[in-house]
């Protein structure tokens, strides 16, 4: 019986301190993309994310911290609403180009992202006005019921919607 106290003891630590690691549970993502503006545009009328902020990072700074060789950044801070607890999605652009691939297995790094929603009916027609293609057989009526979307940012990372499809 001491032998199982003290394990459960030990585990209990453990995963406490595991706990203690992070000082937020939150994961602020940043992606570059090759349009500031137009990716701005289709995370915020497409997909219906909020602009919450900005910041700059001057040349000395970004060389310093090893983000850049000394180009200094322009960051905009998106979230899905705004509270202290939503995922930040920084945009930046230093004009490069993306790769526009058709398929999530041509490319290495962060290929997609996953958005749910409430109702797929308040997304589609964004989607609808702003021309921007649905892939695949979408929307596709996933096993649990909720409906999928998959549609691509103008850099072609894609981005998966999930939600009821109701009208």
């Amino acid at each position: 019986m001491k032998k199982i106290l003290f394990l459960l003891f030990v585990s209990m630590n453990l995963i406490a301190t595991a706990q203690k690691e992070f000082s937020s549970n939150t994961i602020q993502i940043g992606i570059v993309v090759s349009d500031l503006q137009a990716s701005i545009a289709f995370y915020t009328d497409v997909i219906g994310m909020q602009k919450t902020g900005a910041f700059n990072v001057t040349s000395s700074v970004a060389k310093a911290t090893g983000l850049t060789d000394g180009i200094p950044l322009e960051v905009e801070v998106l979230k899905l609403e705004d509270s202290p607890e939503a995922t930040e999605w920084k945009l930046m652009s230093f004009g490069n180009k993306g790769s526009n691939d058709t398929y999530i297995n041509q490319g290495v790094g962060m290929r997609y992202i996953t958005i749910f929603v409430n109702n797929l009916k308040t997304v589609i027609p964004r989607i609808k006005k702003h021309k921007i293609p649905m892939l695949g057989e979408t929307p596709t009526k996933l096993p649990d019921g909720r409906y999928f979307i998959l549609v691509q940012d103008p850099d072609g990372v894609f981005i998966e919607l999930i939600g009821k499809y109701t009208s």
